[in-house]
């Protein structure tokens, strides 16, 4: 957790202060109310399928504009209005990793999903959650390289 952007560490941190495996799901639950779609001057549906995180059974795409400082400002649809996981894990995504180092964000590991969320996820909604991350670390990876490398 030591490498982690800042705002995400402090998350990770919070939810484990939380005892009772429903106080994390009502928080959980409570990041998911927050969750809004994609703004239509970043994207627009039909989504592009390079878009779309891989395996995510939440349908779920992620874009990621370049901000100023040279860090990203990610946003995600989910386009299943049941996937609250997925809705909870954008808000926490887009909320901990946008303005954060791209370095900082390629180096979150795709198992923090269980930081969040606990051990009794199901294999598929593990592998979409972990999706999500990966893809976004991937973005990272990719954004910070441009600038490494100009």
């Amino acid at each position: 957790m030591a490498g982690y952007p800042d705002k995400l560490r402090d998350l990770v941190a919070n939810l484990g202060m939380l005892d009772e495996r429903t106080d994390r799901i009502a928080m959980l639950i409570d990041i998911a109310g927050r969750f809004q779609g994609v703004p239509e001057e970043v994207a627009r549906r039909p989504y592009p399928q390079d878009h779309k995180v891989p395996g995510c059974e939440s349908q779920a795409y992620l874009f990621a504009e370049g901000l100023p400082d040279h860090t990203l400002r990610f946003h995600f649809a989910v386009e299943n209005p049941q996937g609250v996981s997925a809705m909870a894990l954008a808000v926490i995504l887009q909320e901990t990793l946008s303005g954060a180092p791209p370095e900082a964000v390629a180096q979150v590991p795709g198992e923090i999903i269980y930081d969040l969320f606990g051990r009794d996820l199901s294999m598929g909604k593990s592998m979409g959650l972990m999706g999500m991350v990966n893809m976004a670390t991937t973005t990272a990876r990719q954004h910070a390289a441009t600038y490494s490398n100009p």
